[in-house]
């Protein structure tokens, strides 16, 4: 994925409130953001759908191994979120995690492993299990692997 250290500028979230940690993230490395309610936050890039621009939000996430979860429950609403729609589109993410940068692939956790990882991340944010009884929708359960490292 190109960044904006490759002089490609992202467009971070519209929403006034995840804009504000979006740049307290960054100008931090994550010292302040990098915990949102208690719960661990990243900051997720992806190359937008419709407008092939670079978008970055914040989300809370959790851990599989070496994998990142996210939880794409949009606050319990009926449709997707944009950031899921656009790695649904293009699977190529970057990350941040406190100050590591990390470039990824990002994808849906279907069967067992969706069943599996759905506890874990209600368990980091129990408001999860709360936005599901809400919707008909399946929220998805997203799994960044990270790429290997070229040499």
């Amino acid at each position: 994925m190109t960044t904006a250290g490759q002089h490609e500028t992202i467009e971070d979230s519209p929403v006034g409130w995840v804009a504000s940690h979006i740049r307290r993230y960054v100008q931090t490395d994550g010292a302040d953001g990098g915990t949102f309610h208690g719960v661990p936050s990243l900051l997720l890039t992806t190359r937008g759908r419709r407008s092939g621009k670079l978008r970055r939000t914040a989300l809370m996430y959790g851990r599989d191994g070496d994998n990142y979860v996210l939880v794409a429950s949009n606050g319990g609403a009926a449709k997707h979120p944009a950031w899921y729609l656009n790695l649904s589109a293009d699977p190529a993410v970057e990350i941040q995690v406190d100050a590591e940068r990390i470039t990824g692939r990002a994808r849906t956790a279907t069967g067992e492993e969706r069943a599996r990882l759905w506890p874990v991340m209600t368990k980091v944010f129990s408001t999860y299990a709360r936005y599901a009884k809400g919707t008909d929708r399946e929220i998805p359960v997203v799994v960044i692997e990270r790429e290997p490292v070229s040499d």
